[in-house]
């Protein structure tokens, strides 16, 4: 067995939906197994997926027993020897896992690899690659310098935005959405610590593999998209708790001495600050709801699925009005170009399917049109649910004919 996924699922089906049909394509070539724990999720995600995937391995809990003992119970089924923490809101190409296992069979000295993540309108998310805490980086990111100056090797430390996102580089800290590991290299450090619930565990980790002499690598050679935390929201007031709860616990475990409390009092500050921003957020800003569609031949079943939320005479009349799909696929002909370039569509649901458009394509071209404010809903054609995720500040949709929509 050469790869074993582990996905942890809470209260994500249509996201994770996704994301197995887009593994599904990148397994294929590969021995590999699929595990996916799922932390008494009560959206129904188990009677949904498991009839969906019967190659997936499903594990339910009772309890929500946190993203790091989780990811540690499937672990000690995995029989692979290379292991991949995946998260349930990304999509992967389909040659996403070949990629990266060459590129870490290539290193000296691996330890774990991350790789290059677009949220959900195509934009690259720093987390990607970023340097160990400190409390001097911690300091420029909560007086905002890390954003004024997102390139700076001094005030953007942190995010390491002095180096290049589409370059492969040796880093400090990978994000636990995607982390690939030598299952050696597990063996000898140990995976996730279980004192950390969620948030914090990806850079405990990172930080061991470092401590044990192996080395992490961020790789820019295929590109995932991450949806940002659709169980936990980046806006939410619970998210900053248990994020910087999170921190604290990393430098009670691995800091010591004064460094330890000047860093504790940084954290303590971000939460009250980060914690009135989330509620002033919450307070001020309402989701958009305006659908636009892409692929002609697909537009009755876009028809039908967006019914499921009372949308379907006007998501008719959408569809069947928007310039986008005039190929009746959307490629990379110059047309559908020039019709993003035009923003002729403020959303377009992009269908994964062989003949027409493959995962790989559509990461791409979320991140060829990020900045043109076009908001991207996801589809696979095997699939009964769309999903669309255009900031990370807000609740990501779901919609699925015959199911609940979920926010």
């Amino acid at each position: 067995m050469e790869l074993s996924i582990i996905i942890v699922n809470y209260n994500v089906r249509f996201f994770l939906e996704q994301c197995l049909h887009s593994v599904s394509k990148a397994i294929q070539g590969l021995e590999a197994e699929v595990w996916v724990v799922d932390n008494a999720s009560t959206d129904g995600s188990l009677d949904y997926l498991e009839p969906l995937f019967p190659w997936v391995h499903f594990l339910p809990n009772p309890e929500n027993t946190g993203y790091a003992k989780a990811n540690n119970q499937a672990l000690t089924h995995c029989r692979g020897r290379y292991i991949l923490f995946l998260n349930p809101d990304t999509l992967v190409a389909e040659d996403c896992f070949r990629l990266c296992l060459d590129f870490i069979k290539a290193q000296p000295s691996p330890g774990a690899m991350g790789i290059r993540m677009l949220d959900g309108s195509g934009k690259f998310l720093p987390e990607s690659k970023r340097a160990f805490p400190s409390p001097v980086s911690a300091l420029y990111k909560l007086t905002g310098l890390s954003a004024l100056f997102p390139r700076s090797p001094i005030f953007n430390r942190y995010s390491l935005g002095h180096l290049s996102q589409h370059q492969n580089h040796e880093v400090d800290v990978l994000a636990g959405a995607f982390m690939l590991f030598p299952k050696a290299v597990l063996d000898q450090v140990g995976s996730f610590d279980q004192r950390f619930f969620m948030y914090g565990e990806d850079i405990d980790l990172s930080y061991r593999v470092q401590k044990a002499g192996f080395k992490n690598y961020y790789f820019a050679g295929s590109s995932i998209i991450h949806f940002k935390g659709e169980s936990t929201r980046k806006g939410s007031l619970n998210y900053v708790l248990l994020f910087y709860n999170a921190m604290r616990l990393f430098v009670q475990k691995n800091y010591r001495g004064g460094r330890a409390g000047i860093f504790a009092f940084f954290i303590q500050l971000a939460i009250m600050i980060r914690g009135g921003f989330s509620i002033l957020h919450r307070l001020i800003l309402a989701p958009l709801n305006h659908l636009l569609g892409s692929q002609v031949k697909h537009r009755q079943r876009q028809i039908s699925l967006l019914a499921a939320e009372g949308m379907g005479h006007s998501a008719c009349n959408i569809l069947n009005n928007t310039g986008l799909g005039v190929s009746n696929t959307l490629t990379y002909s110059p047309e559908d170009r020039q019709v993003l370039k035009n923003k002729a569509a403020d959303q377009v649901i992009l269908f994964a399917e062989g003949g027409s458009l493959t995962w790989k394509q559509i990461i791409t071209l979320t991140a060829e049109f990020a900045d043109d404010g076009v908001e991207y809903w996801f589809h696979a054609a095997e699939s009964g649910s769309i999903i669309g995720s255009d900031s990370k500040e807000t609740s990501g949709k779901a919609v699925a004919p015959n199911q609940p929509a979920t926010t």
